[in-house]
């Protein structure tokens, strides 16, 4: 029988935090109430990689991580703790930005074609003539040459018998041959060989040696359009492997494969599945060589989509739960408010008006497709069939861009999702009519899964969503911050408790084995910057007014930039005296939001006077107007801490896994990577957690206040229940709550344990508190496991009820994981 989690807790695991610190922390795991334990990747790295998705060597746990003997020990802390191991693997690509560190790349460059490696990376050899793109060079190749920066190093070494190629601290294998012919040498005047002459940095020489080699050296701008490798995204440094081939996914998951049949692990969570050539195909065979292991996997559901049914998967890892448990809580009335606000900045600044969530996509997805994706688009077209492929080539390219950019989902998986083609190709017909011929002979070949091109275009429609959608148009679409995250649609501004309600039984029928979240790796902001920001649709004439002095004090003269900033910059801030990092991670958090809107800087062409600017406003920020910021952020702060706590509880003790990221357990204010990969301090969470536990036996409660005490108790108390009594949480119902104030309430049962939460505060401060509004429940007494109160039953006041925290977890009198508190009684 497959083994499932109850909960997860995710620990990033990299050489500052390696398996042995990990095993540190699993006796605390223990006490807050986790069931398993969930890693991030822990095979090989590149060097310094802090996030392990770089992976240079599938078949070792990387020494920096603590190796295979850490992760043994890891294994035996945890099984002592009583814990399960869930474990990040990565099976689309591995890392090459330091070739020398992948042994197979490595090989590939060395050997080309002949490497016994070469059919594990999805290169186009036929269309780099043999040799592999890589482009690394800061310039052309012949202003390359001519400033001697290229070197030829002849020392043989053991994965280098014929030397090596410098450049800068890059560092390539020199094909065997390519300099047998001893390399530069002067002739004398009786006609034998002198010394050499003629410097291995020699342009010339080294020119002669480079074309004799696997790989050819391009300037780095020609990634676009020239590469001939698939890739992660438009990551060059992460290279598509083809795990679709037996042999590789042999040799890629071997390692893997021992995890599991030795007890170091009980699970997998599947990397970007979308970039696999046939997902379900992988899943069927990683369920068939794992007997059948508990796997999660890494799917961005667009609003409305379905998991594949068909997948041997137990579901997601959470993104489409976390849109719901925001927007249930994120007030409605407040749109019209935030989209004037908007309206004006454009004015003001001098932009065209917002345009609808759906054209912007479109456009910056067509942006994507016209620029990092082109070369993958060219790809696309050297494999379309005659006669399509005989078609003008240039009308081709612009024909597959507009079907890209029109893709309604990451991707379709034929025959399943034909539907989504044809909507592209009807849309883009409709936007480009003078390309409809092209798209029209386009379709049939596209849908027909027997076609390589057409399994191709299926891996090219994720990129061109994520790159577009995710890394640029969440930073354009500015209204509202909590909305543009990881699995959100931004134009569903919020959920209805009803929507809510049917969302959550949906999860509860079809995937109960799911993940859940709140905040990863990945995410744009940390669970309570995005509870904070909430707070803003129940005020957006307020927060209009205050935007306005923020920009009296500093602006990058983009006003929905501005927005985006100024929330970002209140939706962390951590309160006076700021700590000493806060300024530098509101300036790399400025840098690539400014930079992945891609409006008025960018990565590959920084503006300077825009950039200036936006620092400014940061500096400001934490500088001369840190009173100014620090006096509105008191405004928000408590209902901000209400709406964490809310969505806390509804995460935790809704249906399906829900995982808590490393420290967020307390209040987490991180911003996008690698803002939300610092460092935690578990001693003192373990610390708190016992302070915690000692007050509640004395009757003592932590107030809800910035130590984040209270969301600790929650944490615990939530996932201790779920530990201890499964049995509680077995199906879903809403309960029902009566009363004048009832809409700013959200209440479930999940089979013998009840939750709920508060939704809307600053409207039911507004409206003078709970009134008679009052939860409707059976008459047996229950005990509410946050406070220890105990309960007769029936007609429960949320005035009462909710008295000490916004939120309350019920359950039946004998299933208390605490002895209700005495005098308790209600």
């Amino acid at each position: 029988m497959t083994a499932r989690p109850l909960t997860t807790y995710r620990l990033q695991v990299r050489a500052a935090f390696d398996l042995d610190a990990a095993a540190a922390v699993t006796g605390y795991l223990r006490e807050l109430g986790v069931s398993w334990a969930y890693l991030s990747p822990l095979l090989r790295a590149t060097p310094g990689s802090d996030h392990g998705y770089d992976v240079v060597d599938p078949t070792l746990v990387d020494p920096e991580r603590g190796g295979a003997e850490g992760l043994a020990r890891f294994s035996d802390a945890a099984r002592a703790a009583g814990l399960g191991i869930l474990v990040d693997i990565v099976p689309n690509h591995m890392g090459i930005s330091a070739p020398r560190e992948n042994p197979w790349w490595w090989d590939v460059l060395r050997l080309g074609r002949d490497s016994a490696h070469a059919d594990a990376f999805d290169i186009d050899w036929e269309y780099g003539g043999g040799r592999v793109c890589v482009p690394v060079l800061g310039a052309s190749l012949d202003e390359v040459l001519a400033a001697g920066e290229l070197v030829v190093d002849p020392t043989p070494a053991a994965d280098a018998p014929s030397g090596v190629l410098r450049y800068f601290d890059h560092v390539f294998p020199l094909t065997p041959g390519s300099i047998d012919d001893g390399g530069p040498v002067a002739v004398s005047q009786d006609g034998t060989t002198a010394a050499t002459a003629t410097p291995w940095s020699d342009p010339e020489v080294v020119r002669a040696v480079l074309e004799r080699q696997h790989y050819e050296l391009r300037f780095w701008r020609d990634e676009a359009a020239e590469l001939n490798y698939r890739r992660f995204f438009a990551v060059t440094t992460l290279a598509g492997v083809r795990v679709e081939r037996p042999e590789v996914f042999e040799a890629t998951h071997a390692e893997i494969l021992r995890w599991l049949r030795e007890g170091l692990a009980d699970g997998l969570r599947v990397d970007h599945p979308d970039g696999l050539l046939d997902p379900g195909g992988y899943l069927e065979q990683l369920a068939g060589a794992t007997g059948d292991a508990y796997v999660l996997v890494e799917k961005i559901l667009e609003h409305g989509e379905a998991l594949p049914a068909w997948w041997a998967t137990d579901g997601t890892t959470g993104y489409d739960a976390l849109a719901e448990y925001g927007r249930v809580l994120t007030d409605p009335v407040g749109e019209e408010g935030l989209n004037a606000l908007d309206a004006r900045l454009r004015t003001q600044t001098g932009l065209p008006a917002a345009s609808a969530w759906h054209d912007l996509i479109h456009d910056t997805k067509r942006m994507i497709a016209e620029t990092i994706q082109v070369a993958e688009i060219r790809r696309l077209i050297r494999g379309l069939p005659i006669p399509v492929g005989q078609g003008d080539r240039q009308r081709l390219q612009d024909a597959l861009a507009e079907l890209l950019a029109c893709f309604p989902v990451y991707r379709s998986y034929l025959p399943a999702g034909r539907e989504h083609l044809d909507a592209a190709a009807a849309e883009a017909s409709g936007r480009r009519p003078d390309l409809a011929g092209e798209i029209a002979e386009l379709v049939p070949v596209l849908a027909d899964p027997s076609l390589e091109v057409a399994r191709r275009f299926q891996q090219t429609t994720g990129p061109v969503m994520a790159k577009g959608v995710e890394d640029t148009a969440f930073y354009r679409y500015n209204r509202l911050g909590s909305l543009t995250e990881v699995g959100g649609d931004p134009s569903q501004f919020a959920l209805p408790v009803a929507g809510f309600h049917a969302a959550q039984a949906a999860r509860q029928s079809a995937w109960p084995h799911a993940m859940t979240t709140l905040s990863t790796h990945d995410t744009k902001r940390g669970e309570d910057v995005r509870a904070r920001l909430t707070v803003l649709s129940e005020m957006p004439e307020r927060w209009s007014r205050v935007l306005e002095e923020f920009r009296q004090v500093a602006t990058t003269g983009h006003g929905p930039f501005d927005t985006l900033l100024w929330q970002a910059i209140v939706g962390a801030w951590p309160g006076l005296p700021l700590p000493d990092d806060f300024a530098a991670r509101l300036h790399a958090y400025a840098e690539k939001a400014a930079r992945e809107a891609a409006e008025s800087t960018g990565w590959w062409d920084p503006v300077e006077p825009f950039e200036s600017a936006m620092h400014a406003v940061v500096d400001a920020a934490t500088g001369h107007a840190a009173e100014l910021v620090d006096g509105f952020v008191r405004e928000i702060l408590a209902p901000g801490w209400v709406n964490g706590l809310s969505q806390k509880l509804l995460q935790l003790a809704g249906p399906g896994v829900p995982d808590v990221y490393q420290g967020s357990e307390l209040w987490e204010l991180s911003l996008v990577d690698p803002d939300n990969r610092r460092a935690v301090d578990f001693p003192a969470r373990a610390a708190m957690l016992a302070d915690v536990d000692a007050g509640f036996d004395r009757g003592e409660l932590p107030d809800v206040d910035a130590t984040g005490a209270a969301k600790l108790l929650l944490t615990s108390r939530t996932l201790r229940l779920r530990r201890d009594r499964p049995d509680l949480f077995t199906r879903y119902t809403p309960l029902t709550v009566v009363g004048e104030a009832s809409a700013h309430a959200v209440a479930f049962d999940r089979g013998g344990a009840q939750a709920v939460a508060t939704r809307l505060p600053l409207g039911l401060a507004r409206r003078g508190g709970w009134g008679d509004t009052a939860l409707l429940r059976r008459e047996t007494p229950a005990v509410d496991v946050l406070t220890g109160r105990r309960y007769e039953g029936g007609v429960i006041p949320l005035a009462d009820l909710l008295s000490t925290y916004p939120v309350a977890l019920l359950v039946p009198e004998d299933a208390a994981v605490h002895t209700p508190r005495e005098g308790g009684t209600r």
